[in-house]
């Protein structure tokens, strides 16, 4: 099944209980990051969370282009933060560690930054699980493991973890580029 965010609002259009659950969690992590990185609390950002796929759920019938969710996603986020940050800079809300929080909007260029994350989270979904594994034990852990350690875990010799890392890198850039085309072909 072609899992492009515009097969999937479709889906979403007609009821699909399964489409909706793969939005929320393709796109969580980058709408909840944006109220967090602005500095509002874990509560706060869940709130704005729900709140973005409440709108959604609300206006799911009028995304003229659905292909394009990612930007509506983002820019209700931003909106629904810079509301709240607006909302209690009149009351300057004070953190628990007795400061005020940095109540300037969340900088373009973190935005750009939370959206590639996003990217890549995406193309390595989009991997097979070896190579999923793979990526994710060499380059998501902060003491990646060691080579033995991976070789056990995937179950192939050490001296084959490069050539596949090589293999499985140019899979997730042959992603990253199908991806990028499709999500910023209109900004480009």
């Amino acid at each position: 099944m072609d899992d492009s965010d515009r097969v999937l609002v479709l889906a979403c259009r007609r009821g699909d209980q399964l489409a909706w659950e793969k939005l929320i969690r393709r796109y969580q992590r980058l709408i909840y990051a944006i109220p967090r990185r602005a500095g509002l609390d874990e509560d706060q950002a869940a709130e704005i969370f729900q709140d973005v796929f409440t709108t959604f759920f609300q206006k799911l019938n009028d995304i003229e282009e659905p292909e394009k969710l990612q930007a509506w996603l983002v820019t209700t986020a931003r909106r629904k933060t810079w509301r709240t940050i607006a909302k209690s800079h009149a009351t300057e809300w004070i953190n628990e560690a007795g400061t005020v929080s940095d109540q300037t909007p969340l900088p373009d260029e973190q935005l750009v930054i939370l959206e590639e994350q996003h990217l890549i989270r995406t193309a390595v979904s989009m991997l097979d699980e070896r190579c999923q594994k793979l990526v994710q034990m060499l380059f998501y852990d902060a003491q990646p493991p060691s080579y033995a350690e991976i070789a056990a875990s995937l179950g192939i010799p050490e001296g084959s973890i490069g050539p596949t890392r090589a293999r499985c890198l140019g899979k997730l850039l042959r992603i990253l580029k199908k991806l990028d085309a499709n999500v910023f072909s209109d900004n480009r």
